[in-house]
């Protein structure tokens, strides 16, 4: 059995870190179809975002050490919140959730430490690529992931290979004006974008703006508001879900693929008029040729961007790595 390899997942809130033992396209079952997969010594710990960079890739080493232990691994894979460009392991852009997190050197730490190969890309580009190979989207030529939840991303995934962008920012499905949204303030700094309708915090101000009479603090609150009847929550996740939908049919407009996976804090909460008010904007928005398309909830589990940081770096190996410091 090959060494497994070290993947990593940083994001606002924490990071999380695992072995990864059984991804490779030479590793499959006898049936040979399903590669077999296994995650161990699974840790996190919290990220510390509003202490800068060098805080943020400390904590994240640290982590990886401990996860590896006395383990001989073969690669590190990196999945992380911002726009990475691939190629030479950097973030060129991200939002004020990690601050000072743009511009920072992410791979030749690890290279450093553990002088093997090491990748990284965005999150939703890894989460994209587990939920395509080892979820719904196994055995499908592509896939479009839809992240709904502190802010909406996406992924599409065309045969096993996720669509990076030539900057690494495709994938950015938060960011698609839509009328509903039409002067609402988006986190990228403009407006009348999804996100800042859409997502949990947008779907939390819409309530407001609506009149909620007690206004909820977080998505559990709307939800079980909505649950309860309250009509300003139920208009705030149909205005959402349609609005959601809306931009998911033009984007099977363009993309055609084969199924959409949809993850995320708020398409997992259990709020039917929003997927029922999702299917109506997909109605609304999709041609008859891709109306049909299966739209399914992603299976891969909480795990998905660690097994699709190790795909990466498996697959689209970097420059030769660095040698791990004398001892």
């Amino acid at each position: 059995m090959p060494d497994p390899v070290l993947a990593l997942d940083l994001g606002g809130t924490k990071i999380r870190a695992a072995l990864v033992h059984g991804v490779g396209t030479d590793e499959v079952e006898a049936d040979g179809e399903h590669a077999v997969v296994r995650l161990e010594r699974i840790a996190e710990v919290p990220t510390p975002a509003r202490e800068g960079a060098p805080a943020i890739l400390g904590a994240a080493l640290e982590l990886a050490a401990q996860v590896r232990g006395g383990a001989t691994v073969r690669a590190v894979g990196i999945s992380s919140a911002g726009v990475v460009d691939t190629a030479r392991g950097r973030i060129t852009h991200a939002t004020d959730s990690l601050a000072g997190w743009a511009g920072t050197a992410l791979t030749a730490p690890f290279a450093e430490r553990f002088g093997v190969p090491v990748a990284a890309l965005n999150d939703v580009h890894a989460h994209g690529l587990g939920e395509a190979r080892f979820g719904v989207g196994r055995g499908r030529d592509s896939l479009l992931l839809m992240a709904v939840g502190t802010g909406i991303g996406g992924c599409q995934v065309q045969g096993g290979r996720a669509v990076l962008g030539a900057h690494g920012a495709a994938g950015h499905v938060g960011h698609v004006p839509v009328p509903e949204a039409e002067g609402v303030p988006c986190p990228c700094g403009r407006t009348g974008h999804l996100e800042g309708l859409a997502s949990g915090p947008g779907i939390l101000r819409l309530a407001a703006r609506l009149g909620a009479s007690a206004a909820p603090h977080d998505g559990r609150e709307l939800a079980a508001a909505a649950a309860r009847g309250e009509p300003t929550a139920l208009e705030a996740y149909r205005l959402a879900g349609h609005a959601t939908g809306r931009v998911l049919g033009a984007l099977l407009n363009v993309l055609d693929s084969d199924a959409v996976a949809l993850t995320g804090g708020v398409a997992d909460a259990d709020v039917p008029v929003w997927r029922e008010a999702l299917r109506a904007g997909i109605a609304a928005e999709a041609m008859d040729a891709v109306a049909s398309t299966p739209v399914l909830a992603a299976s891969a589990g909480s795990h998905a961007a660690l097994l699709g940081a190790a795909v990466r770096v498996l697959e689209a190996p970097p420059a030769p790595s660095i040698p791990p410091p004398a001892t």
